[in-house]
């Protein structure tokens, strides 16, 4: 984007909630937030959102970004079909899509689609290594060698150039090629986890359990920080995720020994 552009994206995306404001520190941008469904939008939804470029009250709509899978939404996976519709939208207005993939493998092991077609429809995608395929750190962004190009620049400017980095290079190529299989086994031991918990904990609904991301919604009498401080006595560790909701996540360290200890540890 170029300063006084607009971003669309989810009023729930991690880009706009989660990244200290970053779009207008670093780019100078406005947000357009919308309002999803377990924040994902629609291609309606981008349609209705478009600036009219000549109008010159308004900021000139430049960049769509989507997450995949959605964070604050418990996991949610994206239909493809309406990832392609909102494509056909960015096509039309001449916008540049972006993916938020931190947790893209997630959905990938879920669905028909292949990476290369996720790479087919967005201009940039960004994926992470140190969260369901376990590595120690890292992320990576995908795009055009020219668009490459530019974030390198773009990086080093901001002192964000690493050294001796092969080390950790060496266990996101491990994690890529033996690691997402063991995705499916994140997301079954969250639906296990959901039912625990709303079984004998004060948690009365939970979000629809995707993927890896169990989000559970508390009683307004009770506090998420209240909740998590409980769990946290009993060993067992949670996020507040609001004022009355609180996120569980699986990942590749928590085994079907550890669902065995939950299980217990609830029950008493």
């Amino acid at each position: 984007t170029r300063p006084g552009d607009e971003v669309i994206c989810d009023k729930l995306s991690h880009i706009y909630l989660y990244e200290g404001g970053g779009i207008a520190m670093n780019a100078f941008s406005s947000v357009r937030t919308l309002d999803g469904a377990y924040g994902k939008l629609n291609a309606a939804m981008v349609q209705d959102a478009v600036n009219n470029p000549d109008d010159i009250h308004q900021p000139i709509t430049r960049l769509v970004a989507l997450e995949n899978t959605t964070n604050k939404g418990g996991g949610s996976i994206y239909d493809f079909n309406e990832i392609k519709k909102i494509k056909q939208v960015c096509t039309d207005h001449n916008l540049i899509l972006h993916l938020d993939g931190a947790r893209l493998f997630n959905a990938l092991i879920e669905t028909q689609e292949t990476p290369e077609d996720y790479g087919n429809v967005f201009d940039s995608i960004s994926i992470c290594l140190s969260k369901g395929l376990g590595c120690p750190v890292g992320s990576l962004l995908i795009g055009t060698r020219e668009f490459i190009e530019k974030a390198r620049r773009a990086r080093k400017a901001m002192g964000g150039g690493w050294r001796q980095a092969g080390g950790l290079a060496a266990a996101g190529v491990y994690a890529l090629d033996h690691h997402i299989p063991l995705l499916k086994e994140d997301h079954r031991r969250a639906k296990e986890v959901g039912k625990l918990l709303l079984e004998n904990t004060a948690i009365q609904r939970l979000y629809p359990v995707e993927s890896n991301i169990v989000i559970g919604e508390l009683p307004t009498t009770v506090l998420a920080t209240d909740f998590v401080a409980q769990m946290k006595e009993n060993n067992i560790l949670c996020s507040p995720f609001g004022k009355h909701l609180v996120r569980f996540v699986m990942h590749l360290d928590f085994t079907d020994d550890d669902l065995s200890t939950l299980e217990n540890l609830l029950k008493d």
